[in-house]
């Protein structure tokens, strides 16, 4: 029996577009210590240390490169292969963003945004530098088990050459290998269930039944993060305050500044968290104007701030007369936030909260500068109509235990709020209603899952948190293991080889 050290393992969440990664398990298990962005870069100069590596033409082909999983969608997020670059070229987290806010001429690599592996050198730079660079392992004296989660559909061979990777590249002691939406619904405590995983550019589907995926109602969707943000920056070009500071009157912004403008707003937006997803048939419109206050006037004349707080200290006064009460009121419903930005104040209203949804109603984005892997000659399907078709891609009996579980998170989920809530409220006229015509095996509601508030440490990040958790969760329990059947061992893989990972049973846990 290999015996671990619950302070030695290393938990690593591989991403389309991020990697998250801690080492050591605790009683209440800590979130991850180190976040980058899963892309690495290449200087253009050979002179700059790329060595010579030169670019990998149309047609030539590598042992380091490989097809994206057939189940898999592509990507926009640029990707260039190189077939004489090797992994100490590659630049990483802090070294590569300090390059790019240098200017150098960097080539820019995401090698898992189609949901597989585009390139495994570059892959392999990315968790040496986990390892090594940022959780300080030692090669040489490595007694670091690890278990990685990683997009669901992998190819076999896939998962024979990470588990080698790690082995024979990165001296590990141990090694597990998880699927990403198995650890996400792991961290809600729960075996069956819909994963639905909103990413930068694609949102991921994936139905689990028993604590197995249902590989053939698997599915994606081109839709994430992305659009959200372009709708958003369309919508603000209404909005005198912005525009005003994107481009102030006496010294105007050309275009493309005006739109980088947007662009930053809309991300410092919603990452704040000033952003919520009203359910299905709530309004965000702003109410008519009642007399009360000509907010068109409070905006021109820049003193929103003023009326705001203004407005909230004569509500809380007891003295305060009801017109007083009344015009406070007005104010809280318009919901008005003035954000300091690049030196500017600039006031939102009630437009902001209509950041998702483009990801109910696509066509919202027609005529709107939203580049696309492929071409799509069908209908982009809105969120929810996605999601039912792939629980209805599963057997029958299946789908009211799939439906008890619809667990919506990703890197969106930390900072927006009711996401889950809205999608449920959509996906309500999927389902059977209707009492008298239901059967033992028709699902009669929907069930939003979240991450349990016991574990406190995630209690304040959101769900999107939630494949970090739970592949911390399957690395306790795995690691612990009296048999040694959840992972592989150093014994095994000098029995086995790569192979031996095949063999594994997560997903009996």
């Amino acid at each position: 029996m290999v015996n671990f050290r619950d302070s030695s393992v290393v938990i690593i969440e591989s991403g389309r577009t991020l990697i998250r990664a801690g080492i050591g398990l605790q009683d209440l298990l800590k979130a991850p210590s180190v976040e980058i962005q899963a892309r690495v870069g290449l200087r253009r100069n050979p002179g700059d240390g790329a060595n010579g590596a030169s670019s990998l033409k149309l047609g030539e082909s590598s042992d380091n490169l490989r097809p994206s999983a057939s189940s898999g969608r592509p990507s926009t997020l640029p990707f260039q292969p190189s077939l004489l670059a090797k992994v100490h070229d590659y630049l990483v987290g802090s070294q590569l963003d300090e390059a790019l806010e240098a200017d150098q001429d960097i080539i820019v690599s995401w090698p898992f945004a189609d949901g597989d592996i585009r390139d495994w050198t570059q892959a392999e730079a990315l968790w040496k530098y986990v390892l090594f660079h940022t959780l300080q392992l030692k090669r040489t004296q490595n007694e670091s088990p690890v278990m990685l989660s990683m997009p669901a559909g992998l190819f076999r061979d896939s998962s024979e050459r990470i588990c080698q990777i790690f082995f024979e590249r990165f001296n590990v002691a141990g090694f597990g290998l998880l699927d990403r939406p198995m650890a996400q619904l792991y961290a809600a405590g729960q075996l069956n269930g819909v994963v639905v995983d909103i990413g930068h550019e694609i949102t991921d589907i994936t139905p689990i039944y028993d604590g197995f995926i249902m590989q053939n109602a698997r599915s994606s969707t081109p839709l994430g993060i992305r659009d959200c943000q372009v709708y958003l920056a369309n919508l603000l070009r209404s909005n005198q305050s912005v525009m005003t500071a994107a481009s102030p009157p006496d010294k105007p912004s050309d275009p493309d500044v005006i739109q980088k403008f947007l662009d930053d707003l809309v991300k410092y937006v919603w990452m704040e968290g000033l952003v919520r997803v009203p359910s299905d048939g709530q309004t965000i419109e702003i109410p008519e104007d009642e007399g009360l206050t000509d907010i068109a006037a409070v905006l021109v004349a820049g003193k929103e701030k003023a009326v705001i707080e203004t407005g909230m200290k004569k509500k809380l006064t007891a003295k305060a007369s009801a017109a007083e009460q009344a015009r406070a009121r007005e104010i809280e419903a318009l919901d008005l936030v003035t954000v300091e930005f690049r030196g500017h104040s600039v006031t939102l209203g009630k437009e902001r909260h209509r950041f998702c949804e483009p990801l109910f109603d696509p066509t919202l984005l027609n005529g709107l500068p939203v580049e696309r892997a492929d071409p799509y000659e069908w209908r982009i399907l809105p969120l929810q109509e996605a999601v039912a078709f792939s629980v209805r891609q599963t057997d029958v009996t299946q789908r009211q235990y799939i439906w008890q579980g619809l667990f919506v998170n990703g890197d969106l989920t930390n900072h927006v709020k009711g996401i889950g809530a809205a999608l449920q409220s959509r996906l309500a006229p999927f389902i059977l209603s209707t009492p008298d015509q239901a059967t033992e095996v028709q699902p009669r509601s929907i069930r939003v899952l979240t991450v349990p508030e016991y574990f406190a440490e995630y209690r304040e990040k959101g769900d999107g948190f939630a494949a970090f958790l739970g592949t911390s969760i399957v690395a306790k329990i795995a690691f612990n293991e009296s048999h040694g059947k959840s992972f592989v061992s150093k014994t095994d893989y000098n029995e086995k080889g790569p192979h031996a990972v095949l063999e594994m049973s997560v997903a009996l846990l």
